[in-house]
């Protein structure tokens, strides 16, 4: 079965040294989502002098890492220990990024002609020049997507900077240590799925709340992008939003441009989310990662769809009555 798995978990200093091993775990869950933090939790029954050991944790401090069937799938630090009469300790964590934002940039520079995913290297790396616990950043591929940024000392979160890039053809994602960046277009496949994978069953959803067919951008001062117009078929659906760390016209138009190829037309999605993956589902948990795709087919309601979609969302749970995984998915390309 390759969707069905156990956990364990540790908790490591910053140094690298083991805290305490938790092979105990009462309750296990951990996610991974596209363009923001991810968390964690897990509910432990210290055996062995594991609870004097678990009692010394502390925020920031202790790392919690996830292994699954031995395999290591999350880590991140632990934001909030809880000690519990009875003798239980639940953990919850954040990813890597937690601690992007919780850094301001420490220079000031601007960004001439480069493309976003090397912009957004470049914020992580100040991020983590003054204090590293440990990080690691793989561009996948540029987004080639090239544009002007400006960022000033010690104004602004370095995450939010990192954020809206992702507003402008960026996708970044952490997958323990190591923050990935890809642009938004990236669509490597891990699988292909059917009705027969969703036991729970599928919904066909066309978002029409998303729909605009003509962006306009607002840039630094004067700086204006835009995107689209009419269509023939739905009319005029405007949509406005300023971001000003962008400081040239074309990476505004960039920006507008990004944001038409994800609302016109409306995005018609399979909605995974209230479900689960079947224990026979033909994917590998540790290969669902935000940004790549699954190719799912589903004829079981009245709008027979086949469609590429992009993992926005893994949630992964045990407890005592086994594992779940549930994936969220969004369009990556059009409907069938």
């Amino acid at each position: 079965m390759a969707v069905c798995g156990s956990h364990r978990a540790r908790i490591v200093d910053r140094d690298g040294a083991v805290v305490a091993q938790a092979d105990v775990l009462i309750e296990v869950e951990w996610q991974r989502v596209l363009d923001d933090i991810s968390e964690a939790r897990v509910l432990i029954l210290p055996d062995g002098n594991c609870c004097e050991a678990l009692g010394r944790v502390r925020p920031w401090r202790h790392k919690l890492v996830i292994y699954r069937d031995g395999q290591w799938v999350w880590e991140g630090p632990i934001i909030v220990p809880e000690w519990r009469a009875g003798g239980t300790v639940e953990l919850f964590a954040y990813d890597i990024l937690a601690w992007v934002d919780r850094r301001v940039p420490h220079e000031t520079l601007r960004h001439t002609n480069r493309d976003l995913a090397d912009i957004g290297a470049w914020l992580i790396a100040d991020a983590f020049a003054p204090d590293d616990p440990g990080h690691e950043v793989q561009i996948v591929e540029p987004t080639g997507i090239v544009g002007d940024r400006e960022y000033e000392k010690n104004v602004g979160q370095s995450g939010d900077h990192l954020r809206d890039l992702a507003e402008t053809g960026l996708d970044f994602t952490a997958i323990g240590s190591k923050i990935l960046l890809l642009p938004e277009d990236f669509c490597g496949r891990v699988g292909s799925l059917t009705d027969a994978d969703f036991p729970d069953g599928l919904a066909v959803v066309d978002d029409g709340l998303a729909l605009a067919t003509r962006w306009v951008v607002q840039g630094k001062d004067d700086v204006i992008g835009e995107a689209g117009g009419e269509d023939p078929y739905f009319g005029l659906l405007e949509r406005y939003v300023e971001q000003t760390s962008i400081l040239d016209e074309r990476s505004a138009i960039d920006a507008a441009r990004s944001r038409l190829r994800t609302s016109n037309p409306a995005p018609v999605f399979i909605d995974s989310q209230q479900t689960t993956l079947s224990p026979e589902a033909p994917v590998e948990v540790p290969n669902l990662v935000p940004g790549w795709c699954l190719d799912v087919t589903t004829t079981a309601t009245c709008r027979t769809i086949s469609q590429s979609l992009k993992i926005v969302g893994v949630k992964v749970t045990e407890n005592g009555t086994g594992e779940s995984v549930s994936v969220q998915l969004t369009p990556a390309g059009e409907a069938a």
